[in-house]
């Protein structure tokens, strides 16, 4: 299975457990993963301005 799936792999002990594995799941989903309606692009792409991008 695809690393991005991971997520949704297994059931969580707790919310902590399961916040701390969405957050890599979330940013590999919106900065690396390619998505067909984007035209093969992350999501990230279409941001005008992503946290940290423009200081």
């Amino acid at each position: 299975m695809k690393r991005e799936k991971r997520a949704y792999l297994r059931p969580y002990a707790n919310n902590t457990d399961r916040a701390e594995a969405l957050e890599p799941f979330l940013h590999a989903y919106n900065y690396h993963r390619c998505h067909t309606a984007l035209g093969g692009r992350p999501p990230i792409s279409r941001v005008n301005n992503a946290a940290g991008q423009y200081n």
